[in-house]
């Protein structure tokens, strides 16, 4: 089985076709979705609330995505796999950003990089692009910047925010990015930004138009019963499978139907005298 190379993704996007990326964060769920036929997986930054239980994507740390990158990395045999730049990995200077994006790919076998932001980091994604990283952008809502934001908010609303998340694209492209991240942007602006580069967007919460949709695993799956946002689609509620299978189990446990001598390990040839 070969690996999924980015000339493979964007000859995929050139002949029509839409490219599809999930999350994962750990080895059970990678070699899943990886056997399942998805083209990326993300080792998202998201996963400070889906793994770590915290409140957004800030307290994640370099060390944190370089650990959840190796579980996913160790299994994955033909998916691209992406990690995110945690908040604070790569803004402080090109210098750290390079060090930090080398260490995802050194230690954690990343096959690229994904970032939050648009002109300011253009110098950053050159340099990357020039030493042999390859790097994803990601622009509209930016988790990372929530608590600047004050929420979740859908961007490009209007003309002229819809006209610089167009200019920021660009600018990556230009600098070498081979694919942005469209997060909560409004659905016209996904299809302006879409339609302008030649570089795929991937989408989330942006509506049909991007060349590729991307979700966090979880949220699919439905593991969360208490966050359902809008723009996933529930495609199997396992919140509700996993519960139902506890509750059985432990029903059984308290009944003494399991374990029976079924699931016993061995069994004496002979009684003991």
């Amino acid at each position: 089985m070969k690996k999924t190379t980015i000339p493979q993704l964007l000859k995929k996007v050139s002949e029509g076709n839409k490219l599809t990326m999930l999350t994962a964060y750990d080895a059970s769920f990678a070699r899943i979705v990886d056997l399942s036929g998805i083209d990326m997986i993300l080792v998202g930054d998201s996963l400070g609330m889906v793994m770590q239980g915290h409140e957004n994507t800030i307290p994640v740390t370099l060390e944190d995505v370089l650990y959840h990158t190796q579980c996913v990395t160790r299994v994955v045999k033909r998916a691209h796999v992406t990690a995110d730049m945690p908040f604070m990995s790569y803004q402080a200077s090109k210098e750290e950003a390079l060090k930090n994006a080398a260490r995802l790919m050194k230690e954690a076998k990343a096959e690229a990089v994904k970032m939050e932001g648009g002109k300011e980091l253009a110098e950053t994604v050159f340099a990357m692009v020039q030493a042999g990283i390859p790097v994803m952008g990601h622009i509209g809502l930016r988790p990372q910047q929530i608590l600047k934001l004050g929420g979740y908010k859908i961007q490009g609303k209007d003309f002229l925010s819809a006209e610089h998340l167009l200019a920021e694209a660009k600018v990556l492209e230009e600098a070498g990015c081979f694919a942005i991240v469209l997060e909560g942007v409004a659905l016209e602006t996904a299809r302006q930004i879409t339609q302008n580069l030649t570089i795929p967007t991937i989408g989330i919460a942006s509506g049909p138009y991007c060349k590729g949709q991307v979700l966090v695993l979880q949220d699919l799956l439905g593991m969360n019963a208490e966050f359902r946002p809008r723009h996933t689609k529930i495609y199997a509620d396992l919140s509700k499978i996993v519960s139902n299978a506890v509750h059985q189990y432990i029903q059984e446990v308290q009944a003494g139907q399991f374990p029976t001598e079924d699931h016993a390990t061995h069994r004496n040839l002979q009684a003991v005298k």
